[in-house]
């Protein structure tokens, strides 16, 4: 089965590029742009990623952060990240990015999003990945804070094809960005947004109905609620979830407790992703091994999240067609 996946056609939706930083890039960084860091080593980054809830792991993920200041930051961060893509055969990513992490710190919205492009049209070019790039609200800021950020936004609209909601869920409910949400979509973008991951169910249906959003990210807590399950299910609303993210971050304690399995056998539009894969102890390949070893699964069902990945993304009908055909042709020669 491990050998199945790692050759396994791939489709990530749900990563955070900042939440990419490995140790030894960071510390790279932090000398290249002399940036104190409060970590003496590498292996002192890696013992300060151990976490008990979201909150914990947002304070070390926005010190982080503060390494990466220059354009050329931004592509390195994006580029070490695509060759992890390769090594895992993830065919098409859709990479989230957090603008007001960065101009908050006096980074300008410009060098963010032009290293990050530069790095992902050249893996394009270079490496056959294709990407979309979707720009996140932080939650725990104000509407004010998100609209001048879509302002920021409304010149790099050829680079970004969405909007999304993420940062601490609870306490901040997604009513508070309904009015954001709508000026997006009236500019052309598409919406998605974290919901039901430390919140319960209810935060997803108010994702869907006040940000009327493409797919959730996360979800999980939607077992909560069966007629929320059923609406998912009929209308094949996605859910991108993140099996060792919710491990790390306690949303379950272990994952022969996760209910990712289990949702994509009624028929939910589950997919596999890595969240902030520096992190969390794993990129995609991982991901579904970690999967597969809790949850015995026959290997059309494991191929099944990148046929609902392909389905979730936002690319042509075209392309999506093409990347069934090639997962469907591995799944067939396996």
């Amino acid at each position: 089965m491990k050998k199945f996946i790692q050759a396994l056609p791939k489709v990530e939706l749900h990563l955070h590029i900042e939440g990419t930083l490995e140790p030894e890039l960071m510390f790279e960084l932090a000398k290249r742009n002399n940036v104190d860091i409060p970590f003496q080593s590498i292996e002192e980054v890696r013992q300060a990623y151990s976490f008990h809830n979201l909150q914990s792991f947002l304070d070390i993920y926005y010190q982080g952060a503060n390494v990466l200041i220059k354009e050329q930051d931004f592509f390195d961060i994006t580029w070490a990240y695509l060759l992890r893509c390769q090594e895992d055969n993830v065919l098409h990513t859709e990479i989230f990015f957090d603008p007001q992490t960065h101009t908050a710190r006096g980074i300008a919205f410009d060098t963010v999003v032009n290293g990050i492009h530069r790095a992902l049209a050249k893996g394009s070019d270079e490496l056959g990945i294709s990407s979309k790039l979707i720009m996140c609200f932080l939650r725990h800021l104000d509407e004010k804070s998100a609209f001048e950020t879509l302002s920021q936004a409304k010149p790099h609209k050829d680079k970004i094809i969405g909007v999304g909601l993420d940062s601490t869920e609870i306490g901040h409910p997604v009513g508070k960005f309904e009015r954001v949400f709508n000026e997006a979509i009236n500019q052309g973008f598409l919406t998605v947004a974290h919901a039901g991951e430390e919140g319960p169910a209810s935060n997803i249906r108010d994702a869907l109905d006040l940000l009327k959003v493409a797919r959730i990210d996360h979800g999980v807590s939607c077992s909560e609620d069966n007629i929320l399950l059923d609406q998912l299910i009929a209308q094949r609303i996605p859910l991108t979830v993140c099996p060792l993210s919710n491990i790390k971050l306690k949303v379950f304690d272990q994952m022969e407790q996760h209910n990712i399995v289990d949702l994509l056998l009624k028929g939910v539009c589950v997919t596999i992703n890595s969240d902030d894969p520096a992190y969390f102890g794993g990129y995609m390949t991982d991901n579904f091994i970690a999967v597969t070893d809790a949850h015995p699964m026959e290997k059309a069902q494991v191929a099944q999240f990148t046929i609902n990945a392909i389905e979730a993304s936002f690319i042509s009908d075209e392309e999506k067609e093409r990347l069934v055909n090639i997962t469907q042709t591995y799944l067939d020669q396996s």
